[in-house]
């Protein structure tokens, strides 16, 4: 097994070959951007610029600076008996990555799996494929054991053979939307850890602070639409409807398409990117400048749509009342509760991670944002002198 100090050194050498190749990588990246309409959400995800290249390296050198996790003893007792128990961390083993357009995945999922002494295989999407690509190849570069991380081919019909696996892989962990998580859930063999899916809501409760409010809702709603952490749904307690058309005064600056419930549309007349909301307006997803607007009459309303519609990603009240803002961090079933913040802070580099492999929405074994730790398991190491039992 490589050691931690090799481990740290070649991540250190990586993030400086991607900035150093930046050129190349833009390359391919501009070839996969040319087959995108600039208006597809999607664009967003699979552009790199220079910065964001930047961002990516600079997220390597943090979690090279990291302690390694493995061999960490997580607790340790002695029995009566005399037997001392150790449970210890551990690499999962193999980390299968499924995942669409974002090829900073790659960077993400190789360097988290790397440090934790996991190797990994990723399967990407097809409209990244050319910085997927790209990426790898400046991995391999600086790697002795060219194993550690494989790229599969982009072929549609290797996601079912890759998932019935479960004698190779340890895990599969999709990234992306509603329709990979549910195929990949419904198909593999293997053990599933969800990400990806973010239906997001805010509730402007009747305590709620309108500035506050105001560049909460903005903030995450338009600083970056289509990543899963974004707004979609604004909640707003009944009694402050006259407050609703300055909540959402800035959306119009982005030409945020609002869809409302009948009440929150007649207070929101004049709005010029205004329509009516039909079901299907509640638990979607957008991932672009569109969200919707529902109207309650309670706190335990507002909770209530929550726990129906949302993925269990993230979701925040807005409120300056300490009891509601302790109810809503009880009741809401998510793995991110925000008081009086914008959802947009859910993500690893954020918290600290330095990157993620992904946000789970599920419970078992990890919740959140799934940094190095979360990419480890334990066993118990016992040292006898003759016990029997």
């Amino acid at each position: 097994m490589v050691d931690g100090e090799e481990i740290r050194q070649s991540l250190l050498t990586l993030a400086d070959a991607l900035v150093k190749k930046s050129d190349e990588i833009l390359e391919a990246n501009k070839k996969d951007l040319s087959s995108i309409d600039a208006e597809d959400p999607i664009y967003d995800r699979v552009l790199l610029t220079e910065e964001r290249i930047s961002d990516i390296a600079e997220s390597v050198r943090e979690v090279a600076r990291y302690d390694s996790p493995i061999g960490e003893i997580i607790e340790a007792r002695t029995l009566e008996n005399g037997l001392e128990l150790s449970k210890v961390r551990t690499p999962i083993g193999v980390v299968g990555v499924i995942f669409e357009a974002r090829p900073n995945v790659v960077i993400d999922i190789f360097t988290l799996c790397y440090k934790s002494k996991n190797a990994c295989v990723l399967k990407g999407g097809s409209q990244s494929i050319h910085s997927n690509q790209a990426l790898i190849d400046i991995i391999q570069e600086i790697l002795e054991d060219k194993n550690v991380v494989v790229l599969l081919p982009n072929d549609r019909e290797l996601i079912g053979e890759f998932l019935k696996m479960d004698e190779y892989v340890d895990v599969i962990i999709p990234r992306g939307g509603k329709g990979l998580i549910d195929f990949v859930r419904k198909n593999s063999l293997i053990p599933v850890i969800e990400t990806g899916a973010g239906v997001v809501h805010t509730y402007f409760d009747e305590d709620g602070d309108l500035t506050k409010g105001e560049g909460i809702v903005f903030n995450a709603k338009t600083h970056r639409p289509s990543v899963c952490n974004a707004l979609d749904t604004l909640i707003v307690h009944s009694s402050r409807l006259k407050d609703l058309p300055a909540l959402c005064e800035k959306l119009a600056e982005k030409k945020v398409e609002i869809f409302a419930d009948n009440i929150a549309f007649e207070a929101l007349e004049g709005y010029e990117y205004l329509q009516t909301a039909t079901s299907e307006d509640f638990g979607n997803e957008y991932l672009s400048l569109k969200m919707s607007i529902k109207v309650v009459d309670n706190l335990d309303e507002a909770i209530d749509h929550i726990n129906t519609f949302g993925s269990g990603h993230s979701e925040a009240i807005i409120t300056e009342n300490k009891e509601a803002a302790d109810r809503f961090l009880k009741a809401i079933d998510a793995a991110a509760v925000y008081v009086n913040a914008s959802t947009r802070f859910t993500d690893g580099g954020v918290f600290g991670l330095g990157a993620e492999v992904g946000i789970s929405t599920q419970k078992l074994h990890a919740r959140g944002p799934m940094g190095i730790k979360e990419l480890t398991s334990y066993k118990w190491q016992i040292i006898g002198d003759g016990q029997t039992r």
